[in-house]
């Protein structure tokens, strides 16, 4: 019998898109540091920064709920 890979391609897929919008945002806080300098954009990039700290942690539970799902698959914990 073949093992259905349906949840872990799940939360691989899940996982894999947390990281893509993770990199995006670091692009963005990126662009922003690399701008002008005035208090609108000190205030852009803070909020910049913000957002990226909110999917860093987002991708970190997707990467972990992915990880667990391979412990449980393969290691049975």
């Amino acid at each position: 019998m073949e093992a259905d890979d349906s949840e872990l391609d799940q939360k691989q897929a899940a996982y894999r898109a947390a990281v893509e919008k993770w990199i995006s945002a670091i692009r963005e806080e990126e662009s922003l540091a690399s701008g002008e300098h005035s208090v609108d954009k000190i205030d852009l990039w803070e909020t910049a920064h913000f957002q990226e700290e909110k999917l860093r942690k987002t991708a970190k539970t997707a990467k972990k709920q992915y990880e667990d799902a391979l412990r449980l698959r393969f290691f049975g914990f």
